[in-house]
């Protein structure tokens, strides 16, 4: 059995599959625990089953049922799965060269699951993506929501929607990633039109399906990119955008508010000098913290305090990685960073698990410990905001997907590039030549 990669037999029988419902209840007994939708447990109990959670409370608060399986996590600390709303791990590619906007792409499609990039995804605490197309189009296709279950194909990782089909979102991006020669824009008003301009033919598209006729050649050309369109004008589909400078972020708001497209705001490294406007739109966002130098010239406004700055205005704030940007495996530093600049503990905690899942509108699955939810959550050495804190184990609908003490998984824990594999990192805006 393969997971994220080529196991040997020891490591798949004492893993299991994170997809194989968990009959016998397990008890992790004595944690601190912190379930994101309370107050945090000193000394606390987690019981699942079925790869959902049964009950979490105080040890003396928690009724274990008969026959479970007890596990001292006594010194640990249990939390929610990580939530990563923006992920390019594993490789992928999107969108082509063709043209700036191409919502019909589905990355779904192009995605390799024993790529060892998934593996470092794990062995950071991270439970769900959103998978990712580039940056480098006005839309580049449509991403994908993962749950880091395990197995051979996506088919098995996609997280299913109430008719059984993959969910996620639509890629779009602003500003000079997606400025090149024609046919790309060259200026961002240019940019700007040609998205106002697809959106009208979409719109147009829509009011030719909801035509009553009886005549089929009435109707329209099946046109899998107005599909993918007309999701995002009905809802159905969340924008996820790529933007950085505080006027690209008001063209986004502007736009989502002609066409009435629900928007998460990816980046925003301006956003600080907007976060007034950005709460009055009620536009949730997504951002990155680096603490390195380097990087494109319109995010060299990129602040630490953006996170603390959204959240006093009213924002809701979540993390992301862009992996490669900030390795998967280093995302639990993001909160620390927050705090360290502004953020409440609270909140920043809440960026990492249940406001991500909230924008992926996964809320009621995903993002806390309640009882009824998925079993989705990590192990702990330490406090999450602590730089001596490790991953020690990652468990996805009640099964282990991570296991520090396992050989093959602390390579991927701590090994360097391409830890198990000779992988390149996805890049969606840079070549051999330098950035472009």
């Amino acid at each position: 059995m393969t997971i994220f990669g080529i196991r040997s037999a020891a490591v798949v029988l004492l893993l299991g599959s994170a997809a194989a419902a968990q009959d016998v209840p397990r008890a992790f007994t004595g944690a601190h625990i912190i379930p994101i939708a309370g107050d945090e447990i000193d000394r606390g109990t987690l019981v699942v089953r079925g790869g959902k959670i049964l009950a979490v409370g105080p040890d003396d608060a928690v009724e274990i049922p008969a026959g479970a399986e007890r596990i001292d996590a006594a010194g640990r600390v249990i939390m929610p799965g990580l939530v990563c709303t923006h992920n390019h791990a594993g490789g992928i590619g999107g969108a082509d060269g063709s043209g700036p906007i191409q919502p019909e792409v589905r990355i779904l499609d192009s995605i390799n699951v024993l790529d060892p990039g998934f593996r470092r995804v794990v062995a950071g605490g991270l439970t769900t993506i959103n998978l990712m197309p580039g940056s480098g189009h006005l839309c580049s296709g449509q991403t994908v929501y993962l749950k880091m279950r395990g197995g051979k194909t996506v088919d098995q990782l996609y997280i299913r929607d109430s008719a059984g089909m993959p969910t996620g979102g639509l890629k779009m991006a602003n500003g000079t990633n997606s400025m090149h020669e024609s046919p790309f824009p060259g200026t961002r008003g240019k940019s700007a039109a040609l998205v106002r301009e697809k959106f009208i033919k979409a719109q147009e598209y829509r009011e030719k399906l909801q035509r009553p006729s009886v005549d089929p050649e009435k109707q329209p050309t099946r046109d899998l990119a107005m599909e993918a369109l007309v999701e995002v004008l009905e809802g159905k589909r969340v924008v996820h955008h790529h933007t950085h400078r505080h006027d690209d972020i008001m063209t986004v708001i502007r736009l989502s508010k002609e066409f009435g497209f629900r928007v998460v705001l990816h980046h925003v490294s301006e956003g600080w000098k907007v976060a007034d406007e950005i709460a009055a739109a009620g536009v949730p966002c997504s951002i990155i913290l680096v603490d390195s130098p380097g990087g494109k010239l319109e995010a060299v406004n990129l602040v630490m305090e953006t996170g603390g700055i959204l959240e006093r205005a009213g924002v809701k704030v979540a993390f992301h990685t862009d992996d490669w940007i900030t390795d998967s495996r280093l995302f639990l530093r993001s909160a620390a960073l927050g705090v360290r600049a502004g953020m409440s503990r609270a909140e920043a905690l809440k960026a990492l698990t249940l406001a991500g899942a909230e924008m992926l509108d996964l809320a009621d699955r995903i993002g806390s410990l309640e009882a009824g939810k998925d079993a989705d959550f990590i192990i702990l050495s330490a406090d999450p905001l602590s730089v001596y804190a490790k991953v020690l184990e990652t468990w996805v609908d009640g099964g282990k997907v991570f296991d520090r003490n396992i050989p093959d998984d602390r390579l991927h824990a701590v090994g360097g590039y391409g830890a198990g594999d000779d992988v390149e990192p996805y890049l969606c805006c840079y070549d051999k030549e330098g950035p472009s």
